[in-house]
């Protein structure tokens, strides 16, 4: 089973490499954007195939590892036979 998890900072938290990324898209012409957010994208191979354990396990290694919960939110998409997506 593949998980694939995104992380971004939380709204109201500082996003310095956002800001950046921002105005670099300014200075190139790019008007009209308000904001961007950077975040993480991870892409795990699971040898588990029972959706509910694989999601909780992954969401066991968002919260101790992948993921600062204080700062950022995350949300994991499973794909097996049928994608199943859950923010998290």
């Amino acid at each position: 089973m593949k998980a694939r998890v995104h992380i971004t900072p939380k709204p109201g938290v500082l996003d310095p490499q956002g800001k950046a990324i921002r105005d670099a898209l300014a200075s190139l012409g790019f008007d009209g954007i308000d904001d961007v957010r950077q975040g993480k994208y991870l892409e795990l191979e699971l040898e588990e195939s029972d959706a509910k354990r694989a999601r909780a396990a992954v969401e066991s290694m968002c919260a101790r590892l992948l993921a600062n919960t204080v700062i950022e939110d995350y949300w994991i998409e499973l794909e097996a036979g049928q994608p199943e997506s859950a923010r998290g």
